[in-house]
């Protein structure tokens, strides 16, 4: 197999003997790096840019998701495979999004584990069986939670999308501003988003905009 370079980020001394030993197996034994936090992770990663992290998100100290985002967008050659005792509802739904991550739980089969380090290897994306059945399950709820957001409110985030300003919103619709903040306020609020570009995925996700749309 072609050589590569794995950085186990995880303090759990049985996880990363684990791992070891799998990769080991699959062939994948020829360059294995180790890191304690996420300092070390930046600069092993500086060195290995294409290399393939596996992570275990809930012990190492990332403060919270954002944080993982920006160091991922540091170095885009590299692949992820976030491997975890547990990993939180809105945690999964914003990863869900982020294609270079790779997700796995630590009772994961020995099969899955193998098959996420061989995909993630090869820049593929690999969720096992319990996960994709939980992301399942979110997206079929995700095709009605477009209905909790009134017709108003609809309009008004396919505006935001669009990249339109609340002043430019607020003339169209002969209202005034603060009215178009405070619906705003409450689209971010119903659809669990901190700021534009959420919001921006989520109505490309439930078709309020298609793709042709957004990038004219």
């Amino acid at each position: 197999m072609k050589s590569t370079t794995f950085i186990l980020a995880d303090n759990q001394a049985i996880s990363k003997a684990g791992i070891r030993y799998i990769l080991k197996e699959i062939g994948f034994d020829n360059k294995q790096c180790e890191v304690r936090n996420k300092n070390e992770l930046i600069l092993t990663l500086s060195e290995n840019e294409d290399a393939t992290v596996v992570l275990d998100y809930t012990n190492l100290d990332f403060n919270n998701i954002d944080e993982l985002l920006i160091v991922s967008s540091r170095f885009p050659k590299a692949s992820w495979v976030l491997f975890s005792d547990e990993l939180s509802r809105p945690f999964l739904k914003r990863i869900y999004l982020e294609k270079a991550f790779s997700m796995l739980l630590k009772n994961s089969t020995s099969d899955e584990i193998k098959q996420s380090l061989i995909l993630s290897h090869q820049k593929n994306r690999y969720i096992c069986q319990r996960l994709m059945q939980f992301i399942s399950l979110s997206k079929e709820a995700k095709e009605t939670e477009k209905m909790t957001l009134t017709h108003t409110e609809q309009e008004i985030l396919k505006s935001i999308a669009l990249g339109k300003s609340v002043k430019e919103i607020a003339e169209e619709r002969f209202s005034s501003a603060h009215t178009i903040m405070t619906h705003k306020k409450n689209i971010f609020r119903k659809l669990e988003v901190n700021n534009i570009h959420e919001a921006t995925k989520y109505a490309l996700r439930s078709g309020l905009i298609d793709t042709m749309e957004y990038y004219i």
